[in-house]
């Protein structure tokens, strides 16, 4: 008998926002800045990377470059793409 694998794709479980907001969340508790940064591109291609790249203004190729587990997005990039998503990067004082 023969395995058959198919890709999965964590974007195609992304359907409401509350599922983003905790994937999200989840991303910036690790402090991976390759992690961040490949799981906000992971919500972009859930919401559509080209209306992300036409509401941002940023070529869609950048987006998908920079939202990379190799990318390394700009604050200005990040901040614009988690705006698009309708979402907001928030400080908070970590336990001492």
């Amino acid at each position: 008998m023969t395995e058959r694998f198919s890709d999965f794709d964590p974007a195609d479980l992304l359907k409401t926002d509350a599922a983003i907001e905790v994937f999200l969340a989840d991303a910036f508790e690790s402090g991976n800045s390759a992690h961040i940064a490949n799981a906000i591109g992971t919500v972009a291609r859930a919401k559509g990377m080209t209306k992300i790249s036409k509401e941002t203004g940023l070529a869609r190729e950048q987006l998908y470059r920079s939202l990379s587990e190799t990318g390394n997005p700009t604050l200005e990039t990040t901040l614009a793409v988690l705006k698009s998503l309708g979402f907001q990067l928030t400080a908070k004082q970590t336990a001492a």
